[in-house]
């Protein structure tokens, strides 16, 4: 399975980001890059997950709202700064879930879900496709989420890790409890 994260940042780049967010903690007029770098990506985050558009802007908004009263408190964990972005995304997308302002959706392409039976090691996608949309509701709103981001994101566990706050061994245990899990329910 190709595993390259479109979300990876080189050395460099991250350099170059402390300092535009360590300018921002001090000045939030330097906020401005961060949020031109990376409103597409929460955006397209959100909204993959909402399909209404007038809810994926309001959530977003509020997720750069919070995200700017409160760069103050980030700190560089070695990981880009999106993932804090993500985080908060992800948060407000669960309280909007509560307040039922959205509705949870999926969306993946057939190459996502070939690299997902691929890991569950079930070689005809085309007949897995109707069993996939039974089994999948009824995994937990957590491992729906690893799911998305390992496969349909394609980030990386180092990502997954700081996107969850656990370690990264525990993101991979998880990921293979989880892929156990949707055998067995596939074999139901």
């Amino acid at each position: 399975m190709n595993t390259a994260s479109k979300y990876h940042l080189t050395n460099e780049q991250i350099d170059a980001e402390l300092s535009i967010i360590e300018k921002a903690k001090q000045d939030i007029k330097y906020f401005g890059p961060l949020y031109n770098k990376y409103y597409k990506q929460i955006f397209n985050y959100i909204y993959q997950r909402s399909e209404d558009k007038e809810t994926a802007f309001d959530i977003t908004s509020q997720v750069f709202i919070k995200a700017m009263t409160n760069i103050v408190k980030y700190q560089f964990k070695g990981v880009p700064f999106s993932s804090w972005l993500y985080r908060i995304a992800y948060s407000e997308l669960m309280q909007a879930f509560r307040d039922q302002k959205a509705q949870r959706t999926i969306n993946a392409d057939v190459a996502d879900i070939k690299n997902l039976c691929n890991e569950i090691e079930e070689n005809n996608y085309e007949e897995l496709m109707p069993v996939l949309a039974k089994v999948i509701p009824q995994l937990e709103e957590n491992e729906l989420q690893m799911i998305e981001m390992r496969f349909f994101e394609k980030r990386q566990f180092n990502e997954i890790a700081e996107l969850l706050e656990i370690t990264e061994n525990n993101a991979k245990v998880k990921m293979h409890r989880l892929l156990d899990k949707l055998k067995k329910l596939i074999k139901k």
